[in-house]
């Protein structure tokens, strides 16, 4: 499978251009064109069980779509839910990619994609400790909500994200989760900040440019509430 983007920075789409006959795993709804003669079969992937927890707990669809290319080749283009980067990455064994939520679009067959709890150190956003693990070689797709940026890190260098903003990072990234402000739960609603990652390497750290979360807030504070206002300050109306 070959990947190209285009449309980026801001509105990223994906072609995955498949071999004769070659298939590839596509997020359920991702899809956005492709090529006469291709095939598409969706199921549960790994199972009920497997699909209920990637489901629930992933932020993921139920179902995973196979698009599968006809004997003279084909392609897939694939686009984010949210207007943003869209980027490919080899992984390879034993280097396994964590994906937060909602940013995972596609993969090559021979990668797996799971939900693992990985404690309370990796609560994406205050939405829980469950994330998106890939494993196994192949390509993986992936977007995010505004500009993706990479962190190369070397050993014992660290740096400090918002847990919104977080994309992806490595396997080997060590990290902790702490509340941004060290005055208690006061000086953290005063700063409008919660809880924020330290990140130390070596490996790798992907951010987003926005959060998707004080995008819902922002929408929501529009929203007319049961009085007959809106839940929030915002735009007035004629």
């Amino acid at each position: 499978m070959e990947v190209t983007v285009r449309q980026g920075p801001a509105f990223g789409v994906a072609r995955l251009t498949l071999a004769p006959n070659e298939p590839v795993r596509v997020e359920g709804g991702a899809m956005m064109m492709m090529s006469p003669g291709v095939t598409l079969q969706a199921k549960a992937e790994g199972g009920i069980m497997k699909s209920l927890k990637r489901a629930a707990l992933g932020g993921e669809s139920f179902f995973v779509s196979t698009y599968t290319a006809p004997a003279q080749g084909g392609f897939v283009d694939v686009a984010a839910r949210l207007p943003g980067d869209v980027t490919m990455l080899d992984i390879a064994p034993g280097r396994a990619l964590f994906i937060q939520k909602g940013s995972w679009m596609a993969n090559d067959v021979n990668v797996s994609i799971d939900t693992q709890w990985g404690g309370f150190k990796n609560m994406f956003g205050g939405e829980g400790g469950f994330i998106l693990r890939a494993d196994g070689q192949g390509k993986v797709i992936f977007g995010c909500y505004g500009a993706l940026e990479a962190w190369n890190l070397e050993a014992g260098q660290s740096i400090t994200v918002d847990t919104g903003h977080m994309v992806a990072y490595d396997e080997g990234v060590q990290m902790i989760i702490r509340k941004a402000s060290g005055g208690g739960l006061v000086q953290s609603f005063k700063s409008g900040e919660g809880l924020v990652f330290d990140f130390t390497g070596p490996g790798r750290v992907w951010t987003q440019t926005r959060n998707p979360s004080e995008l819902q807030s922002w929408i929501l504070s529009f929203v007319p509430t049961s009085g007959g206002g809106s839940s929030g300050f915002g735009f007035g109306r004629s």
